[in-house]
């Protein structure tokens, strides 16, 4: 070949290389891990961070003091807009993050350092591909103290109580303390010992039956724990309109809970008050915590067909689901875990084994007469996907001294029933419908002197 002609061909080689180079785009040259989101999760709880990739991640994390922040490096990543989204991502209102700092630490490690409001426990893990997810590597920051719920529950109320007392001569801070100590007091007593049981308001006696006092009974103050399904991580069941089980069952629990606290005997827990993951496990572990005497799980299901409709209400089953429906829909929920994604800290298989088999044959008895007195109700609110109650070994309703039910309020994955659910006026007839079947069970099982250790 001649000296102009390799000139030539070199020049052809050069333009077809560059050809391929403009063809693969940045993103196929990118050296590492392709990051497809950034989501970070607040909670009063817990906060979640997630990094979502293409391929597996793995990261090693240290503390450090003064001030505290937890230190981690992503092993096989460089450095990309996607990932500096995280920065922005974190709100000043976060309980845990103060802030975050992202960088090229080393060529294919990116340093992430996140500065805390508090000490914290920090779990990092790797999640497999799973639902709409690829693989996902997992920073959950726990305070090192555990928040109380029961404390926290008791706050809540004393806050309420003192925002209703009229103002006197002391000065404010005298009466903020005296209120405060003097509603404390008052819930902690109605929680631990008997006594005469308030009647109920003129508003919930309008709109439901209030607990009948029995004879040779405790009456105290009533904890309901209310379970809204998935969160997070885990949406639950999209409809076809796009309506997020999470988003819609959390809507019902809260106002379920407005509906509680305002009988004067009743108090509402809400295992999550915002939209963030909670496993299984702490679900139940969170409702034996506040000794509530009710546990109710509300979900809105999906089914395979948009024809499947109608509300359905679960109790715990030891010998098998009562139908292949139920079966399914159990097998579901408790997938939630593996969707949600549970650190190892909730994998510790010797206590969730002795948790979930202490069930016991007074619980499944006294979850299906609240069963049945919710599912009476519900049905005159909608159309009920079977008359009876079914039963299916659903995780989250085996406490073993806590009647437990599962409610599935509808299907989502119905059109019709999709926009009944987004409906705030449906919604609040479904939480008196609900109102109405615990007010019913209180009033023909009074809740019985608490003997319980935590």
């Amino acid at each position: 070949m001649t000296r102009p002609g390799r000139r030539a061909w070199l020049r052809n080689a050069a333009r077809g290389a560059g050809s391929l180079v403009l063809l693969l785009g940045a993103r196929e040259l990118a050296f590492g891990a392709s990051i497809v989101a950034v989501r970070v999760w607040p909670a009063s709880d817990y906060t979640r961070v997630t990094i979502e990739s293409d391929t597996v991640l793995t990261a090693r994390h240290f503390m450090a003091d003064n001030p505290h922040r937890v230190v981690i490096d992503v092993q096989g990543l460089e450095l990309s807009p996607e990932l500096r989204e995280i920065v922005g991502k974190v709100k000043s209102n976060d309980p845990f993050i103060a802030g975050v700092r992202v960088g090229q630490n080393q060529p294919r490690v990116v340093r992430i350092v996140f500065d805390l409001k508090q000490p914290t426990d920090p779990q990092v893990f790797a999640l497999e591909p799973v639902a709409a997810y690829q693989h996902r590597l997992v920073f959950d920051l726990y305070p090192t103290t555990e928040r109380d719920p029961l404390l926290a529950l008791i706050q809540e109320k004393a806050s309420e109580d003192l925002g209703r007392r009229p103002p006197d001569a002391a000065t404010p801070a005298d009466r903020a303390a005296s209120a405060m100590n003097d509603a404390l007091g008052e819930f902690i007593g109605k929680i631990e010992r008997p006594g005469a049981l308030p009647p109920a308001s003129p508003a919930s006696r309008a709109s439901e039956p209030a607990p009948a006092p029995a004879r040779g009974t405790t009456e105290r103050l009533i904890v309901i724990a209310l379970d809204p399904g998935h969160g997070g991580e885990d949406p639950g069941a999209i409809g076809p309109g796009g309506l997020r089980e999470k988003d819609v069952v959390l809507a019902v629990a809260q106002r379920l809970r407005e509906r509680i606290n305002m009988h004067p005997n009743m108090r509402a827990f809400l295992t999550r008050d915002a939209d963030f993951f909670v496993p299984l496990q702490d679900r139940v572990r969170k409702a034996r915590r506040v000794q509530a005497d009710l546990f109710i799980s509300i979900h809105a299901d999906a089914f395979l067909t948009p024809q499947a409709r109608g509300a359905s209400v679960f109790a715990l089953s030891q010998s098998g689901a009562t139908s292949a429906a139920a079966r399914w829909i159990a097998n579901k929920e408790n997938a939630a875990d593996i969707v949600g994604g549970a650190s190892i800290r909730h994998r510790d298989e010797t206590v969730t084994r002795a948790l979930l088999d202490m069930s016991t044959t007074a619980q499944i008895r006294d979850s299906l007469r609240l069963a049945n007195e919710v599912l009476s109700d519900i049905g005159r609110v909608g159309r009920l996907h079977r008359g009876q109650v079914e039963q299916a070994g659903f995780a989250v309703l085996k406490a073993p001294d806590i009647p437990s039910i599962l409610v599935e309020t509808a299907f989502i994955s119905n059109p019709e029933e999709e926009g009944k659910l987004r409906d705030p006026q449906y919604q609040g007839q479904l939480v008196a419908a609900l109102m109405s079947g615990i007010t019913r069970y209180f009033a023909k099982n009074p809740p019985l002197a608490r003997n319980r250790t935590l």
